[in-house]
């Protein structure tokens, strides 16, 4: 009989250990990075099927794709401009975050600092309830409730009590149909809300209590605590939640295409109807049956993506610069 020493063994089991360790590793390392990889690839193959879907357009109009406003699919004049999508993409998705915002974080505000623990838990499953609606219901809801409160509403007192201030006479000049850019924006307001409120309350409740507690110690309100401790400390999060929310804005189609009244103009008015990038290719896509007109609505996608790439972008970079002057 052989007699194996145990410290041999030992060792030779150890390294079987760590080469098993080192396998397992390497291949978590692989697969993470693969799924990375993909992320870029996708994203890399939405951008060139864009571009390529939507050269013969941006080659037949130029400039001008961006800066006119004529969209006519006839197919004797096949004539292209983005320029009414583009601005009811954008003035839609500002009344909705400069609506959605404020409300959002007091609601994240109320349930994190002064909400009673019995209301919390029903009032958070009631945000993340109205999250899961889906957006055609939104539409449905806009189009045969909102839009007739507010065509009386804007008609009878809104539109009478601005008409001789020189600024809100244009922004608000009627008549109203209760479809339009206004309509638009609350709509897309309601559903981002929880989106915002959502995120916002999960990130207020990562702050330390002992921050908050100190303050308190030191003489300071509730809103005082808010300002200075727990929205410094939370900015990223809030500010992720708010561009998760305008990411929604943007690229939402059923609801707005509902209420908008989709009419490719540009207009001063609010009330007016409007269009946007994703409601004029959800109406127009499956009836455009020259390549031009295909084409233009791939271009209106590409601009889509370019408009919340640059938003995400914007967002990148101001969070940076935040993170510099705290560090500073």
């Amino acid at each position: 009989m052989v007699n194996i020493p145990m410290s041999s063994v030992s060792v030779g089991a150890r390294d079987l250990a760590i080469k098993r360790f080192a396998a397992s590793d390497a291949l978590f390392r692989l697969v993470t990075r693969s799924a990375a990889y993909l992320v870029l690839t996708l994203l890399g193959a939405f951008l060139v099927t864009l571009v390529i879907g939507s050269s013969l357009a941006l080659s037949t109009f130029g400039v001008g794709f961006f800066t006119t406003q004529s969209w006519n699919p006839n197919p004797d004049i096949l004539k292209f401009g983005a320029l009414a999508p583009i601005y009811g993409t954008l003035v839609t998705s500002a009344i909705a975050m400069a609506l959605a915002l404020p409300v959002g974080l007091g609601i994240a505000v109320f349930l994190t600092e002064l909400c009673p623990l019995s209301l919390r838990r029903a009032i958070g499953s009631a945000i993340e309830l109205l999250a899961g609606v889906p957006s055609i219901i939104y539409g449905m809801w806009g189009l045969f409730v909102l839009a007739p409160v507010l065509q009386n509403f804007e008609n009878n007192y809104l539109v009478p009590v601005v008409a001789d201030v020189p600024i809100l006479s244009s922004i608000f000049a009627g008549p109203s149909y209760g479809q339009g850019v206004l309509t638009a924006g609350i709509i897309l307001a309601i559903m981002v809300l929880p989106f915002i409120a959502a995120v916002s309350r999960d990130v207020f409740l990562t702050v330390p209590a002992v921050l908050k507690e100190a303050a308190f110690g030191l003489g300071a309100t509730t809103r005082e605590v808010v300002r200075k401790v727990v929205l410094p400390y939370s900015r990223v999060g809030v500010i992720g939640g708010a561009m998760l929310a305008l990411g929604r804005a943007l690229g939402e189609t059923m609801a707005v295409t509902f209420v908008i009244g989709n009419d490719p103009k540009v207009r001063a008015s609010l009330l007016a109807p409007g269009t946007t990038i994703s409601s004029s290719i959800a109406n127009e896509f499956a009836e455009a049956k020259e390549p031009m007109h295909s084409s233009a609505l791939v271009a209106l996608g590409l601009i889509l993506f370019v408009i919340t790439l640059i938003v995400l972008s914007a967002a990148r970079l101001m969070l940076a610069r935040m993170n510099q002057r705290a560090g500073a």
